[in-house]
C-alpha cells in the first residue's frame, strides 16, 4: 500500500515551523509522506530585524533567496518529503489574481494527491492578510482540483483529485498565551484597523495532535530561519518546559471530511482513513 500523504499549504517561509512544525514532524516520523506548498518567498519581510529601507537589509530579491534556503533547511529538519513554492509577492497574496493562484494550488493538489490538507483558518491566525488569503484560496483550490471541468479537463497534466479531509490551524487560548509570553503580542494594523490573535474556544476544536516528542525538532526547524531570529530571540532562552508548552500539542478545526464526522474529538488527522497513528 502507498504511504498516506499530508499536504500543508501555507503563506510564508517559517509558517511551516511556527504554525504546524510539530504536526509535520510527527507524521513524517510515522511514515506519512509530508508535502509543503508555500505561496511566497517572504521577500517583503525584515532581515535580522532590519526593514527593507535599512542599508543592512539585502533587498527583497536577495531576501527571497535567503528565506527560500531557510525554508528548505527547516523542511528537511521536519522530515518534509517535498517542498514547492508558488513565488507570489509577500504581503500581497490577497491582491494576486485568485483564478491563477487557485489553479496553481489545484495543480499541486492533483500532482501530490494528498488525503489530508492543512492550512490557515479564515481568520488568518491573527488577521494577517496573506494567511487569510491562503485559507480562502486553498479551500477554493480543493473544490477546483476535484472538478473534472476545471482547467479544461486536466490541462495541468493531472486528472481531477478529491481531498478526503481539510483542516484549519486553530490555536486555543492556552497556546496563544504560551506563544505571546515567549515572543510578543501579535498585533498588526490593516487598513487602519488593529488586528490581533483571537483564540479558538476549546469546544470548537475538532482535533488535537500530541506532538510532545517533537518539540526539539520544531525548535531546530525554527532555528533554521536565521534571517528571522531577531523576532524569535526570546525563544533561545526559555526553559524546555516552555518549549513543550509551545510545541507539545497542536489543535485543528476539521473544515470538512468525506470519511468521518461527529463531535468526538480526534487525535489523528487521518482518522477515518487509516488506523490511528502511533504517538
Amino acid at each position: 500500500m502507498p504511504a498516506p500523504r499530508l499536504m500543508a499549504v501555507l503563506a510564508h517561509p517559517d509558517d511551516e515551523s511556527l504554525g504546524v512544525g510539530g504536526t509535520l514532524a510527527k507524521y513524517a516520523a510515522d511514515g506519512v509522506e509530508v508535502f509543503l506548498l508555500t505561496a511566497t518567498r517572504g521577500d517583503g519581510g525584515r532581515y535580522r530585524g532590519y526593514r527593507v529601507d535599512d542599508e543592512r537589509h539585502p533587498g527583497p530579491a536577495a531576501l527571497a533567496l535567503i528565506r527560500e534556503a531557510e525554508l528548505r533547511a527547516a523542511a528537511s529538519v521536519l522530515g518534509v518529503h517535498d517542498v514547492a513554492l508558488l513565488d507570489y509577492r509577500d504581503q500581497q497574496l490577497d491582491r494576486a489574481d485568485p483564478r491563477q493562484v487557485i489553479a496553481d494550488i489545484a495543480a499541486h493538489l492533483r500532482r501530490v494527491r494528498p488525503e489530508v490538507v492543512v492550512t490557515f483558518a479564515p481568520d488568518g491566525a491573527y488577521g494577517h492578510p496573506d494567511h487569510i488569503a491562503i485559507s480562502q484560496l486553498t479551500t477554493s483550490a480543493i473544490v477546483a482540483a476535484a472538478d473534472a471541468g476545471f482547467g479544461s479537463g486536466g490541462a495541468d497534466g493531472e486528472p481531477p483529485y478529491a481531498v478526503a479531509k481539510l483542516y484549519y490551524i486553530a490555536w486555543p487560548a492556552s497556546t496563544w498565551a504560551a506563544y505571546e509570553s515567549a515572543m510578543r503580542k501579535l498585533v498588526s494594523t490593516v487598513d487602519g484597523v488593529e488586528r490581533q490573535a483571537t483564540p479558538w474556544p476549546d469546544w470548537a476544536l475538532t482535533t488535537k495532535i500530541d506532538t510532545r516528542r517533537f518539540w526539539p525538532t520544531v525548535w531546530r526547524a525554527v532555528s533554521c530561519h536565521e534571517s528571522q531570529m531577531a523576532a524569535y530571540a526570546q525563544l533561545q532562552t526559555i526553559a524546555p518546559a516552555h518549549h513543550e508548552a509551545l510545541w507539545g500539542s497542536q489543535s485543528f478545526y476539521r473544515a470538512f471530511s468525506t470519511v468521518n464526522g461527529g463531535r468526538t474529538p480526534e487525535t489523528d488527522l487521518f482518522e477515518g482513513i487509516r488506523p490511528a497513528a502511533a504517538t
